[in-house]
């Protein structure tokens, strides 16, 4: 193996310094800043000088041949050969994972050598809770932009624009509107604030609900309530026969909107809740309801989850309640699914208006003002350097 250390002014100079000396195969081990430059360490020649070392271990035999000691010990067993391949294939993955981290850094690092306004709004966009690929996508796109402020406020508005927001109202037209969602995310109050606004603009007579939630008691002797202070009927349905004897029932409603069980990742019910919806037929609206309070790989499992109902868009709700929204609407982008609307407090129906793009952006960065988020240099570079590798895939 050949290492070599390798100063220069700047990190571009040298890597050119590195692949001139070294050529392409060179492997970066360490990189760090010193007075007037970085500096670099790098080999190469690890498989040949595998191979020579190889080639040295032989030991003659009784003739004056000479063999390797692999040869003397005889063929390896097919035991022995697997193990032999399961240890390469670990120090590989080991290897593979060293060499990825050591050029993340080297590309953060380099980034901010290039352009450190880059590197510093990048770091913004990321505290703000988004995903590495979107940040590294947003700042790449107001790179020109020197000024870190200024540049800020730009990517807010280009993060606005990738917001996807139902252009209609969903509960306008009418017919069957299912929310669906994980547990606890305020399925039941949210049905309550959309049967209000529709009872208020159309009459009572024009709503009904029904919940398919035979779970928790609670929350059908919530919706109950709500059903009785609007006078509006409420109806159970359990299975898909209950389902459709129950629509039939309410078929003079202009609206009716069901109210479902909350499930967790993998739970049996899933399937079932799908079963007794598909008796609303292709006129069924599904909306995912998802609280602004959850943090975002449980948003993306919830995503996953819900895939199956195919969403017509999302309700976001507790607003007012959440810490950061950077990561929810990170997550939204990636699924590609709109957001109809937003609920901000438990009043009925006050607390629920149609979603905003800007107004959304906007909350995110007064919620990151708020509570400030400092992430450090090592998990940038690591994030960085994925969003990297996966825009050049």
């Amino acid at each position: 193996m050949k290492i070599k250390r390798f100063v220069a002014q700047d990190m571009r100079q040298a890597l050119r310094m590195v692949r001139e000396t070294l050529g392409e195969d060179a492997v970066i081990l360490s990189n760090k800043s010193v007075e007037g430059g970085v500096e670099l360490t790098a080999a190469v020649d690890l498989v040949e000088a595998v191979s020579e070392e190889t080639v040295d271990q032989r030991i003659p035999d009784r003739r004056g041949a000479t063999h390797t000691a692999a040869d003397a010990a005889g063929p390896p067993s097919g035991r022995q050969q697997d193990g032999a391949l399961d240890e390469m294939r670990r120090e590989m993955q080991n290897l593979r994972r060293w060499m990825q981290a050591e050029l993340s850094g080297l590309s953060w690092y380099d980034l901010g050598q290039r352009a450190p306004h880059s590197q510093e709004l990048l770091g913004q966009l990321m505290a703000l809770g988004l995903g590495g690929d979107l940040a590294r996508r947003l700042a790449q796109r107001v790179s020109d932009i020197e000024d870190v402020q200024q540049a800020w406020r730009k990517a807010l508005y280009l993060l606005a624009a990738e917001l996807r927001i139902c252009d209609t109202d969903p509960l306008g037209q009418g017919g069957v509107v299912a929310l669906v969602g994980p547990t606890g995310v305020g399925k039941t109050t949210t049905i309550a604030k959309m049967a209000a606004r529709f009872a208020l603009r159309h009459g009572h007579r024009s709503v009904a609900l029904i919940t398919t939630d035979s779970f928790r008691i609670g929350a059908r002797d919530q919706l109950q309530t709500y059903a009785r202070i609007l006078n509006v009927p409420v109806r159970t349905a359990t299975n898909r026969d209950e389902m459709d004897e129950a629509l039939n029932m309410l078929g003079d409603r202009r609206l009716i909107l069901v109210d479902t069980a909350g499930m967790a990742a993998a739970h049996e019910r899933v399937a079932d809740q799908r079963e007794t919806l598909g008796a609303a037929g292709s006129g069924l609206t599904t909306l995912l309801t998802l609280s602004a309070t959850t943090e975002a790989a449980a948003v993306q499992r919830a995503l996953r989850l819900f895939a199956d109902f195919r969403p017509d868009a999302c309700v976001l709700t507790k607003l007012d309640e959440a810490a950061s929204l950077g990561g929810l609407l990170s997550a939204l982008i990636h699924a590609g699914l709109s957001t109809a609307f937003v609920t901000d407090g438990q009043r009925v129906p006050e607390d629920l208006q149609p979603a905003q793009a800007h107004p959304l952006v906007t909350r995110a960065a007064e919620l990151l003002a708020e509570n400030p988020t400092e992430l450090d240099h090592g998990y940038l570079a690591l994030a960085f350097g994925g969003a990297s590798a996966h825009a050049n895939a």
